[in-house]
């Protein structure tokens, strides 16, 4: 028996026996209200742990079941990049072809490629920005194309000279499917992913069917006015919910653990070994330097946990993750209908792998005082604001359309988050005022100024 063989042994007896651990961290995070949902944990496809937490529907009481269904938000992107990988895999495009080649009305556009819309390197600029603050009725992916190409818009950056996070890159991948395959992009992804792997309780919200709607785990986001966990689209400032219902390609498929877990296990024969490297390969930008981003999957190797593939997605209400381990064939799929649910996927990696959680930063206690001096809205740029709260004895940061999460001081003005690694440093000026923010994740830094307390 050689080495790896006994490894693998090893590391199976640690994966099981660590599900004690997993169900009591899990338990003790779910006892403070900071997890609603369902996670799943697979060990070469087999269930190792498997549980729901919470409920399903707050106003009925409903709890949360296995075959309960969410809005994945943006994980619909994998499924959106694996549409243009399936088209390539065909002969129908090429990576490097311009989007204006199967879309015509962007030719205002001509370098701007199909691989700069799967990395985020586009540079094409936010339909949501505009659209939010321009109408009150429900766009589609036609209203994003109209946009783009009405007296051309001004590109964020040249395409391909940095990486920036963008939801109308695949809204526009989604447009192009539909050119390419000539179905629309609901029925294309139906007829060569969700059919043929059986993931017969994924679907877009237009094919809502009874079961679908009971199955359904309504996103919770909390009223303090009202002191309630409530629906979204009852409230006012979840107005733009109603403008995006009707876009896809960047979020809106709605699904289950069970699904995904299908979906991971596709994963590793429905794309050619050509088609693999390229879907988890970095971005190379025109300097040369590199981002850890595939096709819709953010990349990363762990000197613990080998070569992973992840992504997650946020939207109303909803917090959801998928984790791949390439080396190990660990999966890990955690989805959430709450917007505070805290993000588990970290810690559930070290008790997996029965490996010690992790402490390297110390929180300190801030005084009252303290914290209220940096609590506010601090805006990075037109539409893209971070938000300071202090909610229960806890502060939380939010980013526009993303979920709270907890923030940790480690000195009065420095704070960290426990998830993922990131620094949030807040600056003062002359007369010791806060005014700005500067949030740190690897090599990147973002700087936001504060408009409001």
């Amino acid at each position: 028996m050689n080495f790896r063989i006994i490894y693998l042994i090893l590391f199976s007896a640690q994966a099981v026996c660590g599900q004690g651990k997993i169900d009591s961290l899990l338990s003790s995070i779910y006892a403070k209200g900071r997890i609603n949902g369902n996670v799943l944990i697979a060990q070469k496809g087999n269930i190792i742990y498997q549980k729901s937490f919470g409920l399903k529907k707050e106003n009925s009481g409903e709890k949360l079941d296995e075959d309960s269904i969410f809005d994945l938000a943006s994980i619909t992107k994998q499924f959106t990049a694996a549409g243009i990988v399936l088209l390539k895999q065909q002969g129908k495009l090429r990576f490097d072809d311009p989007v204006s080649k199967y879309i015509p009305e962007l030719h205002e556009y001509p370098s701007v490629t199909i691989r700069h819309l799967l990395q985020h390197t586009s540079g094409l600029p936010d339909y949501m920005e505009h659209f939010e603050s321009s109408t009150n009725r429900a766009i589609s992916n036609k209203d994003i194309i109209d946009f783009l190409s009405r007296n051309k818009q001004e590109v964020r950056f040249e395409p391909n000279s940095r990486w920036e996070y963008s939801n109308t890159g695949y809204a526009v991948l989604a447009v192009l499917i539909e050119r390419v395959s000539d179905m629309t992009y609901a029925r294309f992804l139906d007829q060569n992913i969700f059919k043929p792997l059986g993931m017969r309780n994924t679907i877009f919200p237009g094919a809502s069917t009874s079961e679908f709607k009971e199955n359904f785990a309504i996103g919770h986001v909390y009223s303090d006015s009202l002191d309630l966990w409530v629906d979204p689209h009852e409230l006012d400032e979840f107005a733009y919910l109603k403008c995006f219902q009707e876009v896809v390609g960047d979020g809106g498929l709605r699904s289950t653990a069970g699904d995904l877990l299908k979906w991971d296990r596709a994963l590793y024969q429905l794309f050619s070994e050509e088609s693999k490297k390229e879907v988890f390969s970095p971005v190379t930008l025109n300097d040369g330097s590199t981002f850890p981003y595939g096709f819709g999957w953010d990349l990363q190797n762990s000197k613990e946990f080998g070569n992973m593939v992840s992504h997650g997605g946020s939207w109303a209400g909803y917090i959801t993750y998928i984790e791949r381990h390439i080396d190990n064939d660990i999966t890990i799929i955690v989805l959430q209908n709450h917007e505070d649910a805290e993000m588990v996927h970290k810690p559930l990696r070290y008790l997996i792998y029965g490996l010690p959680i992790p402490n390297n930063k110390k929180e300190i206690q801030l005084t009252e005082e303290q914290i209220h001096r940096i609590l506010g809205v601090y805006e990075i740029q037109k539409g893209i604001e971070f938000k300071i709260t202090y909610k229960g004895g806890d502060i939380y940061a939010r980013m526009t359309n993303q979920p709270s999460i907890r923030i940790y001081p480690e000195s009065e003005t420095t704070f960290f988050i426990k998830e993922f690694e990131a620094i949030l440093q807040f600056e003062a000026d002359a007369d010791g005022i806060i005014h700005k923010l500067v949030v740190l994740q690897g090599a990147h830094q973002s700087v936001a100024h504060k408009i409001r307390p």
